[in-house]
């Protein structure tokens, strides 16, 4: 437990509190027996040029590769998909008809949508780039028998080279023991693993042991024989996983299926339209004429621009921008616009330990005292038994915890009455600090004693022996928690005597327990994900209030169990500890693959990967470089409080996605549904104008969409489609109806001219289709949630403007236009409004069947089999976590599965 994560080529571990060796089953860093003939390299000598040259052509450089992606492809990219394609096409038609007003508004909105979701999501750098920028630039090798500075891009396979303190480690080399002149090294190297793991401890490494590229040496100098180099390496490793992950979207794939389904839709019943008017002309007149078709094809044209949502990719890229915007002001960057909609949708959240939920530096936890001595006892000689001006973190956090509490007897780094007349720093071998201290008592007179500080067993030794103390150690250790003694000689130097015991950890931050809590309130199962060590993740998991079911990263490699078993073993935990890169990539892909939508937050170029696979990737507060280049959010602020917020604002404009949505694709249909049935009954047609008119003004107007009034969801948010296209298809029947009723009322029954009718119809269908977007924008009844007054003014004053022209007849400006006056124009105004408030209460309706049908459906499923394991009353926290999202989905269907006594059979409903 020497190592913060098990980055070791060995199995046997040391406990830091008892100081005794131990085995270990863990991840085991092996070279390849093949490449073993390749490290006989001989120290202080070092490779030939000669095989330098050759391994450079057999290995490569020592760098990683870094795949650039071109701008004008990235660009062109914006301008594919299922609606794209149709817009495409539909610029193609309007310029074989000559049609340019709709050619230049068609081409405007592609383009404008494009321009958007580019500026949106161009990165300065790429993540690979990001890794190459922190391999170290020069280093020193010993080749034929000179010691050279090397650039570290040429270094191959077998090379010698030197590691000393502050040294950035060039290559993932293996430790040889020896100094730089070959002399036996004593001090083994301290290394400063934080870049590939986040987490603040130094770790030990010894001879024949594995440092990593892009480390820091901390203390010590060895020379170590170059193993792995560039894309080979742990870090190039790493690059590999981001790499493979090319994962479109989701929101990408939402869009496609609305976009398919109202594209099929409309292509087929214009087809059929533009067959009929050519059939007709046939049977009319003989003979088909070119003008004919071109005619034919013009209105064609001219029904699929008006039918077809060209502006719901804007109008959905624009919302998101927007938020995206707020998300800024609440220190939320956003780096990929769907990720705004994504975070709606996420329900497990993967957080990094070490520096997201603890403060990613050592403090001192409560103490075990001897008596007589008190706290401030125990800081006080730890004090005096510290180095002053090293970076060690447990030397700093004794000093540091001295000078907090303590602060009055300190006076420059100095305590008055106490001078240190020698000391012994820490080394290996003794494994504590000791110091000669002089005190100096109130009658002038000193006395000299001395303060020793280290591990507990070598400090209980020192003393000779204490149960109770050993007893408190093994507390320590069971709970992952690092143990530091202090004694001191009696002041007639008879002997040594305990002070007491500290305990390190890393403690939580302040904020990161009320911030899970207010997580599990909006839906949100957390998880831990960390390299330590499976006892110091138990403990700070406990400490904020995770759970502690907490999986070795060994579970996550076993053979024996099921993908699927392993799957739900994930789901069920609360927390992953001892993990590699690898790993997390592993448990966010199981996750994934059971439907969950996942985010993961990292601050280290280990969790690069897997950041760049989560459905949403978290970069917080101090993150490398590489890790905010993988990541579709970066946090300005410290912790995961700022991930509420996002998680708020992305619920609020999902709402509003869904919201528009689901009104265009229910106006889409009752356009089409409408004029293909009108125009093969009654070969009646709308002037052109009129179409563009419907299709330009009313989706301008639902660009407001972005202000409205939303009240933010408390569970996860995620597009049930079926029931999206199900609800429009019915509210556009009702509202195709209500379209029919207008046109044979105001045609055969008062007996409107054509003039007039065009106008009337014109009028009917800007404004009812429209004011449904009032009850759209809520699953319940619309008076439970007011709109916006922007919102309000823009969507009625788009229908002023309509009244206007239908009133005075576009001003006279097309012969076959009629003004209708205020009268009739007033009255369709209110049956639209009425007819709003009748698809409201046809939309509650259906939903509700929906959702009553549907757990008739999880009903008569029969339940999964339940593996043995999973058969216990008392589930994991993250068990009763999902218990209780799936029975919010499902009331009757939980308690279904709480009859049959399992936990896992909720998961079915």
């Amino acid at each position: 437990m020497e190592e913060a994560v098990p980055l070791t080529n060995t199995t046997t571990t040391q406990n830091p509190t008892t100081g005794t060796e131990k085995s270990t089953k863990g991840w085991v860093d092996e070279i390849s027996p093949h490449m073993e003939t390749y490290l006989q390299t001989q120290p202080t000598y070092g490779l030939t040029h000669e095989q330098v040259t050759e391994r450079l052509a057999q290995f490569g450089r020592n760098e990683l590769v870094e795949k650039k992606r071109n701008k004008i492809l990235h660009f062109l990219s914006f301008f594919t998909g299922a609606i794209a394609y149709l817009m495409l096409l539909s610029i193609i038609l309007t310029a074989v008809t000559k049609d340019w007003i709709d050619f230049g508004i068609i081409l405007g909105m592609l383009i404008v949508n494009a321009i958007i979701g580019y500026v949106e999501e161009s990165r300065a750098e790429s993540a690979v780039a990001s890794l190459q920028q922190s391999l170290a630039l020069k280093t020193k090798c010993w080749r034929q028998g000179q010691l050279m500075d090397v650039d570290a891009a040429e270094l191959v396979v077998g090379d010698i080279v030197i590691l000393r303190l502050g040294d950035i480690i060039p290559a993932d080399c293996r430790l040889l023991g020896i100094g730089v002149n070959g002399e036996h090294a004593e001090c083994d190297l301290q290394v400063d693993q934080s870049a590939l793991t986040g987490e603040s401890l130094l770790v030990k490494k010894r001879k024949n042991d594995i440092v990593y590229s892009s480390c820091i040496v901390k203390q010590g100098q060895q020379q170590a024989v170059v193993v792995r180099t560039g894309p080979h390496s742990f870090i190039g490793r790493a690059a590999s996983l981001i790499t493979v992950t090319t994962d479109g979207g989701h929101f990408q794939k939402v869009i496609n299926y609305i976009g398919n389904f109202l594209i099929i839709a409309t292509v087929f019943l214009v087809t059929i339209i533009f067959i009929f008017d050519l059939v007709e002309q046939k049977i009319r007149t003989g003979f088909v004429s070119g003008d004919h078709v071109l005619a034919a094809l013009n209105e064609m044209v001219v029904l699929t621009v008006a039918a077809i949502p060209v502006g719901l990719p804007t109008i959905m890229s624009v919302t998101m921008a927007i938020g995206a915007k707020q998300l800024a002001k609440r220190q939320v960057i956003i780096k990929r616009l769907t990720a705004v909609e994504e975070l709606a949708s996420v329900s497990i959240l993967c957080s990094d330990k070490t520096g997201t939920l603890t403060m990613n530096q050592l403090t001192f936890d409560e103490p075990y005292l001897r008596e007589p001595y008190s706290k401030n006892d125990l800081l006080l000689y730890a004090y005096l038994a510290s180095e002053r001006g090293t970076k060690d973190p447990i030397e700093m956090a004794v000093r540091a915890a001295t000078e907090s509490s303590i602060p009055t007897i300190i006076q420059q780094g100095h305590i008055p009455g106490y001078e240190v007349i020698s000391f012994n720093p820490f080394n290996p071998n003794e494994k504590m600090s000791q110091a000669t201290i002089q005190q100096q008592q109130d009658d002038n007179t000193t006395t000299t004693f001395r303060v020793a500080k280290g591990a507990p067993q070598v400090i209980l030794q020192l003393v000779g022996g204490d149960t109770i103390a050993e007893q408190t150690i093994d507390a320590f250790a069971t709970r992952g928690l690092r143990a530091l003694g202090v004694a001191r000689t009696t002041s007639h130097d008879e002997g040594w005597e305990l002070v007491g015991l500290f305990s390190l950890i890393d403690p939580p931050r302040h904020d990161s327990a009320s911030t899970i809590q207010e997580c599990a309130q909006y839906g949100i199962s957390v998880k831990m994900i960390t390299g330590d060590q499976t006892v110091i993740a138990q403990e700070v998991a406990g400490r904020l209030g995770m759970g502690q079911h907490i999986l070795d990263a060994d579970h996550l490699v076993d053979s024996s169990i099921s993908e699927h078993q392993l799957a739900l073993d994930c789901l069920h935990a609360d927390g992953f500890a001892r993990v590699i890169p690898e790993h997390k990539y592993r448990v966010i892909e199981l996750l994934q693959n059971q439907g969950y939508f996942v985010a993961m937050t990292g601050d280290g170029v280990n969790d690069a990967a897997a950041l760049k696979k989560a459905n949403v990737g978290i970069a917080v507060e101090g993150s490398t470089d590489a890790a905010r280049s993988a990541s579709d959010v970066v946090l300005l602020e410290p912790g995961l409080s700022a991930i509420i917020e996002a998680v708020k604002t992305s619920r609020v404009i999902f709402h509003r996605l869904h919201s528009y949505a689901l009104y265009r694709i229910a106006s889409t249909i009752h356009f089409l549904l409408f004029f293909f049935v009108i125009t093969l009954a009654e070969d009646w047609q709308m002037p052109p104008v009129f179409l563009i008119l419907i299709s330009v003004l009313n989706d301008a107007a639902t660009l407001i969409m972005a202000v409205d009034n939303v009240k933010i969801s408390k569970q996860p948010q995620t597009w049930r489609l079926p029931l999206l296209i199900f609800l429009s298809c019915v509210l556009a029947i009702l509202l195709a109806g209500i379209s029919f009723g207008h046109f044979y009322i105001f045609r055969d029954v008062l007996h409107v001219s054509p003039g007039q009718l065009s106008t009337i119809m014109y009028l009917h269908i800007s404004s009812a289709p429209h004011f449904v977007i009032f009850s759209t924008r809520v699953n319940g009844f619309c008076w439970k949630s007011l709109p916006s007054w922007p919102f309000t003014l823009v969507v009625l004053g788009t229908q002023v403007i309509a009244l206007i022209l239908s009133v005075y007849g576009m001003f006279g400006q097309n012969p076959n236009i009629e003004g209708i006056g205020w009268s009739t124009g007033l009255i369709i105004l209110a049956i639209s409004l009425a007819t709003f408030l009748l698809t409201d209460i046809v939309k509650v309706a259906t939903i509700r069947l929906w959702d009553r049908m549907k757990i008739k459906r999880q009903q008569s499923k029969q339940p999964l089999s339940i593996p043995l394991q999973e058969q216990r009353k008392d589930g994991t926290r993250a068990q009763r976590f999902i218990q209780k999202q799936e029975g919010q989905r499902s009331r009757s269907g939980y308690d279904r599965a709480q009859r049959r006594g399992s936990n896992t059979s909720v998961q079915s409903y």
